[in-house]
């Protein structure tokens, strides 16, 4: 699922991961659960992280921040600014740690209706190695789980 980044490619090479997950629940659900501050706050994060905070403004050019919380106390903001907004089937973002100043990373989701579900699929590109693509692929899989819980459970 992920471009594998040999021990000498250059710098400047990146690397992409891709997760997906059936949720239960329709397009339009979906989609409203991940871009209501209200509602993001309820499900995102990752294994043991909460979000203590979430302000977003769905627009083209319109930027996000979203704190996740961890168990020691510790806040870790997620910024990034809206590439794409396409309601409810698809969103593109940047996505970078604050204040960390290194390049934006890029996140696609994508909400596909599968017989009454919604197939979530986030392409999550632009990562500077492997040992960071590998902590995103624990996050969003923990976000996921989030999700499918929260929309179960609406």
């Amino acid at each position: 699922m992920a471009s594998q980044k040999s021990a000498t490619a250059p710098a400047s090479e990146t690397v992409t991961l891709i997760v997906r997950r059936t949720i239960y629940a329709s397009v339009e659900r979906v989609f409203e659960a991940w871009t209501r501050p209200a509602h993001l706050k309820q499900w995102w994060g990752p294994d043991s992280v909460s979000c203590a905070d979430a302000e977003i403004d769905l627009r083209v050019g319109g930027r996000y921040r979203i704190a996740n919380q961890f168990p020691d106390g510790k806040l870790v903001w997620i910024v990034g600014e809206f590439e794409l907004v396409a309601p409810p089937h698809k969103l593109v973002y940047t996505w970078r740690l604050e204040p960390d100043a290194q390049a934006s990373e890029r996140v696609t989701v994508r909400f596909e209706p599968r017989d009454g579900a919604t197939e979530v699929i986030v392409i999550h590109d632009r990562i500077p190695n492997m040992a960071i693509r590998d902590r995103h692929e624990q996050g969003w899989h923990g976000c996921l789980n989030g999700l499918a819980e929260f929309l179960n459970d609406a």
